[in-house]
């Protein structure tokens, strides 16, 4: 399965260059992080761009602000994993697999566990008042995003805040995972070329973990290319 997957117009007309490609890897074994995985992140860490002079990571910022937010306190995720490319984190294989591909492409990857979802995923603008399940202090917490910001959900509330900022804990991806979905984010001038090679490289990775993960994609967008 493909999940449907929309961005509202409203996101496009902030940012008409915007394109996703969503990435559906079904019957995964995932399992706990590595010397494989492990090696993946040194590899890409050993590479990375400088977040200060990438032109896409500069691009995100752009976006981040256009819709209200400090770049510089709530960083896009591809900033903020670039900045701790010598000791990137260790999670799980499937997690450490598309951080990884972050790192190496300079690019926002998204991983959510498609069973955990309800409904269509849609990029919006949110209204404020949707739920955001997230940790506080070590406890569950809910949130909401401001009114405005540029958030993923679906039919239960927002599953990632600020674009691509923090994902929330009901479809983050675990060792138990077995179907998952990949949202790989570009903004111009990123070569759309360059976005799904870097698709390739993360299904070569989760064919290492799994050889018979079922694997699709579909491109979104950009309004204009």
């Amino acid at each position: 399965m493909l999940a449907e997957i929309r961005v509202e117009d409203a996101v496009h007309e902030l940012r008409p260059d915007f394109a996703v490609l969503a990435m559906t890897a079904e019957g995964l074994r995932n399992g706990p992080s590595d010397e494989v995985s492990q090696g993946w992140l040194d590899k890409a860490g050993r590479h990375a761009a400088d977040p200060a002079a990438d032109p896409h990571v500069l691009a995100w910022r752009e976006a981040y602000r256009a819709f209200g937010a400090k770049p510089q306190r709530t960083r896009p995720s591809v900033d903020a994993l670039l900045r701790r490319a010598d000791q990137l984190p260790v999670i799980n294989r499937v997690v450490d697999a598309y951080n990884a591909v972050s790192v190496e492409y300079a690019l926002p990857i998204g991983g959510e566990d498609l069973d955990a979802y309800r409904g269509t995923a849609r990029l919006v603008r949110a209204r404020g008042d949707e739920p955001f399940e997230t940790m506080a202090g070590g406890e569950p917490a809910s949130e909401h995003p401001d009114a405005g910001e540029v958030v993923w959900r679906d039919d239960d509330g927002v599953t990632c805040r600020r674009w691509n900022w923090r994902q929330c804990v009901r479809t983050r991806i675990t060792e138990s995972t077995v179907n998952a979905l990949f949202l790989l984010e570009r903004l111009e001038p990123y070569p759309l070329e360059r976005l799904h090679t870097a698709a390739d490289a993360l299904a070569t990775r989760l064919r290492e973990i799994t050889p018979q993960v079922r694997v699709r994609t579909r491109l979104i967008g950009p309004a204009r290319s």
